[in-house]
């Protein structure tokens, strides 16, 4: 059996490809807000059930202009458990990050810890949906609304995640998506802003274009945060079959759960009561994660220890008061217990069994 990593892109024929490159080509718009990135954005708003979105070419140059957007300055408090991503992009911006400890469950930045590290600093929270798990929204937006704080959701993994109350793509001030290879929906490189309004719209459209308004003016020092055609393209042709794609990863996770349910020692995190997207399976070794990670790799399993390190482990935030071991030991718990298994797709239900028997076997032998 060839070897199976952690996600694998999903990818449409290529002959379902080659007539929107024939379109690009007769166009000769290749970027710049062209006709695919125009329907690319619609399309993603009925989807999602979002009022407004503006395309990015990545998902960390969205989260870097979404911070100027907003004007975020001095503080801002986050979550050590997340991909680097989300603390670069507050550095990038010369804002301080300020770890707070996560939520055992929900694997989130805990609501309980957030106050206690607000300071005159502050000026915004930047909580993460992590593995697509929605954040208590509710509750970390009274806490902003106490304390005349923004609030900017790094949903990275959270894209077609619903909690109670609808798409959790709605909440914060704004919410960031990642549209990277590896993610649920992709557009190859990509990343989204989701907007409350026109107006924040219009102003990000400008940041993410070196700030221009027209050929002769410039209204702010914005970045080049396009997204191409080809990209958008493919981003449309993904869309089409993203709910096959999506029920799919749904019947993975039940199989995983119902095959590693009784295995001592290992937990599945909780699937939680809200419509999820199943973007990532994570699993939490009680002991000796790293030996199991290694038996998984011998045999051609390539699995993510994802979160680890915790980003406040890094050179450039250990430093930080906020960044001390004592102040976050939910999150360093985790971080040295989890590996993130297989899923995309094409994951075969054999392939699973194999990776669960290696479990079984692994924690067998080990005792």
């Amino acid at each position: 059996m060839k070897n199976i990593y952690v996600t694998q892109p999903t990818l449409p024929p290529l002959e379902e490809f080659i007539p929107y490159l024939e379109q690009i080509w007769e166009n000769k718009i290749l970027t710049n807000g062209g006709t695919f990135h125009q329907q690319l954005e619609q399309a993603l708003c009925d989807y999602l059930g979002v009022k407004h979105l503006a395309l990015f070419t990545n998902g960390t140059i969205a989260l870097i202009t979404a911070l100027q957007a907003l004007r975020i300055t001095g503080e801002v408090i986050t979550t050590p458990y997340s991909f680097v991503a989300t603390a670069h992009s507050l550095l990038w911006n010369g804002i301080k990050p300020v770890f707070v400890d996560i939520d055992p469950i929900s694997l989130n930045l805990d609501p309980a810890k957030i106050e206690a590290a607000i300071t005159p600093q502050t000026t915004a929270i930047m909580p993460v949906h992590c593995y697509g798990y929605p954040c208590d929204v509710k509750r970390i937006q009274a806490i902003a609304d106490n304390y005349n704080l923004k609030v900017i959701y790094d949903a990275a993994h959270a894209f077609g995640v619903k909690n109670q109350d609808g798409g959790i793509l709605n909440h914060g001030d704004l919410s960031v998506l990642s549209f990277h290879a590896t993610k649920v929906f992709n557009t190859f490189e990509g990343g989204a802003i989701i907007c409350p309004d026109e107006k924040t719209k219009r102003r990000i459209d400008h940041l993410k274009n070196f700030g221009f308004v027209d050929e002769v003016t410039v209204v702010a020092a914005g970045i080049n945060g396009k997204m191409s055609e080809i990209n958008a393209a493919f981003g449309l042709l993904q869309l089409k079959g993203i709910d096959e794609a999506l029920a799919k990863r749904q019947a993975i996770d039940a199989h995983y759960r119902e095959g590693l349910k009784d295995i001592a020692g290992i937990r599945c995190a909780d699937s939680g009561s809200y419509v999820a997207n199943y973007a990532y399976f994570p699993i939490f070794v009680e002991k000796n994660r790293d030996a199991l990670y290694e038996t998984l790799k011998e045999n051609g399993i390539f699995g993510r220890r994802y979160f680890y390190p915790l980003i406040s482990d890094f050179p450039m935030y250990r430093g930080l008061p906020s960044a001390a071991p004592s102040n976050l030991p939910i999150a360093r718990k985790t971080s040295e217990e989890v590996i993130c298994l297989p899923i995309y797709p094409e994951l075969s239900h054999d392939s699973q069994d194999k990776i669960i028997n290696l479990i079984l076997e692994h924690h067998s032998w080990r005792g």
